[in-house]
């Protein structure tokens, strides 16, 4: 529910998002016009330049965030850790209810939701440095009350606080002895709104005091100490981890390829082993391999097409020039729900899932800086593709990834399902199924919104005969033949159609599904249906699943 709360609010974060950059457009187009200092005044007034409150606004209006009565202690989906990119992401989950005040309590008119308590009682707090008497000494922090604060950005103290609300109920947090959640933001080049914030666990409150603070006023501190038994300090280690990440790839332990795409993607990928035997170097640079990785696959950039598949014949297009702008004139844009499915932020992200995404093509007259171009330009961010103890290869980026932007494509062979030879050992077979996903069939989860297809070559009923054409990258492929499953992945799977509009054989695009930080492992759900992978004996096959997911489903297939 975290995960799904979290992503509707992106949803609805990039719409709005979408909404500023057409705002930003037309004031653009509107200073060319003369206006009076009047009309000047009014839509300045009127400007909106904050999507992530919209967004919450929006969720809230329509009662979908989660909305428990505010939990003491620990929240079930929210483990040490866990990182969110704004308060209002926080509030989505009732994680901390407030997105601007540092303090989350429960109020007296909550006493009947808690008649064993004297209330206020405060559950959360956020340490994030705006406050000039804040003390953080990791697992022992003197934390500064509400209230006195200017909170205009250089934590000057400005009155007194008082002995109420968040601070009072702090007080009680260490009479009753109720735990607090603390929350640590930190400045962040990777954040809309310039911070993360770490789930760093629960602490006890063991003192509290009233002192004069540096600017001459009341302030009260309390003192908290961070409970025993939890995980280790998550903030520390996330500091560590973005340590690890070299500056070029001689510094990786364990590096078997500087770059298993032997030059042909535009950002390097290596390959790291830390598993099995330490690699022997080779002749020549450092542990350089040509462009084979394992032994009888070769890395290819670009889809490769069988002899005997037939490619659509190339689609129209639209008549923008340069860049497409205006969703109402382009024949684009029409397809996608008269409007474009990526806003421009961080280079082009996708607002949410879709059946299939239209994007611009040769036909078309804009040109490659287009947002609807977005899948089309290529590897952005550090990949690396290393070893793991029971999965095999896996792929993890060495940068932040945000929510909605593409990752990489699926890259093989295109090829007839029924061609497909039977070897048991290739595991990297991606079915084109957009029309199953479509309709929702065989157990796949349907997208939102009915797509009005320009030309449909296949008529499908809700009778699943299998999708026609394949991918096979067990020979031939990129990277994203080694990007594992999960059963709780933070990509997604998205059908583009560009070159042409024969959804048969659409691309198949990997978006973030979640804002992913550096080092984790890149996933994506395999969507296969428990029994229905069969042996050559015509037996059904069974595969283990070891993604290690809180809710793992035990088998692939």
């Amino acid at each position: 529910m975290v995960t799904d709360t979290v992503r509707a609010f992106y949803k609805h974060f990039l719409y709005f998002v979408q909404e500023e950059e057409k705002r930003c457009k037309k004031d653009e187009d509107d200073k060319k016009k003369p206006k009076s200092k009047k009309q000047d005044a009014v839509e300045e007034k009127g400007k909106a330049k904050r999507p992530d409150l919209k967004a919450l606004s929006n969720m809230m209006s329509s009662n979908s965030i989660l909305t428990p009565p505010s939990r003491i202690g620990s929240i079930p989906g929210v483990d040490v850790g866990h990182q969110f990119f704004s308060r209002c992401e926080m509030v989505t989950v009732g994680f901390h209810n407030h997105w601007l005040c540092g303090i989350d309590y429960i109020g007296i008119g909550c006493q009947k939701l808690y008649p064993n308590y004297k209330l206020p009682l405060t559950v959360a707090i956020v340490m994030s440095g705006q406050y000039e008497d804040d003390l953080d000494n990791s697992e022992d922090v003197v934390y500064t009350g509400q209230g006195g604060n200017n909170l205009l950005g250089d934590k000057r103290q400005i009155s007194d606080q008082v002995m109420t609300r968040g601070n009072l109920g702090l007080k009680n947090c260490l009479e009753q002895n109720v735990p607090v959640r603390v929350i640590r933001g930190h400045q962040s080049r990777t954040s809309y709104v310039g911070k993360v914030y770490t789930y760093d666990g629960l602490y006890k409150v063991v003192r509290y005091w009233a002192e004069k603070g540096v600017s001459g006023f009341t302030v009260y501190k309390f003192g908290l100490k961070r409970l025993e038994g939890q995980p280790s300090l998550v903030t520390e280690q996330v500091h560590f981890s973005r340590g690890r990440i070299p500056d070029n790839v001689s510094e990786l332990r364990g590096l078997v390829s500087e770059d298993i795409s032997g030059g042909l993607e535009n950002i390097p990928i290596p390959a790291t082993n830390l598993v099995d035997d330490t690699p022997v170097p080779l002749t020549g640079k450092l542990y350089f391999f040509i462009p084979i990785f394992i032994p009888g696959c070769t890395y290819i950039k670009s889809l490769q097409i069988s002899n005997n598949v037939i490619i659509p014949s190339s689609a129209s297009g639209c008549n923008c020039k340069g860049s497409c702008t205006d969703p109402r004139s382009c024949a684009c844009a029409r397809l996608n729900g008269s409007d474009f499915p990526y806003v421009h932020r961080d280079g082009g992200r996708l607002i949410e899932p879709k059946a299939v995404v239209f994007e611009c093509g040769p036909n078309c007259g804009c040109g490659p800086g287009c947002v609807n171009r977005t899948s089309q330009r290529g590897l952005r961010y550090r990949l690396e593709v290393f070893k793991t103890p029971k999965k095999g290869w896996a792929v993890r980026s060495w940068d932040f990834i945000p929510s909605g932007a593409p990752v990489c494509e699926y890259i093989g062979v295109l090829k007839k399902t029924d061609d497909v030879d039977s070897n048991p050992e290739n595991n990297y077979i991606f079915d084109i199924d957009c029309l199953q996903t479509m309709k929702g069939l065989g157990g796949r989860e349907r997208r939102v919104g009915e797509v009005a297809m320009p030309s449909l070559p296949v008529h499908i009923d809700d009778k699943d005969n299998g999708p026609e054409f394949c991918i096979d990258a067990g020979t031939s492929g990129n990277m994203a033949r080694y990007i594992n499953h999960s059963c709780q992945p933070n990509l997604f799977v998205q059908c583009v159609l560009s070159a042409h509009h024969d959804i048969t054989q659409a691309r198949v695009i990997l978006f973030a599904a979640d804002n992913i930080p550096p080092l984790k492992e890149l996933t994506y759900d395999y969507g296969y249906e428990l029994n229905s992978v069969l042996g050559p004996d015509g037996k059904i096959k069974e595969l283990a699943c070891y993604c290690g997911a809180p809710d793992c489903r035990k088998r692939l297939f």
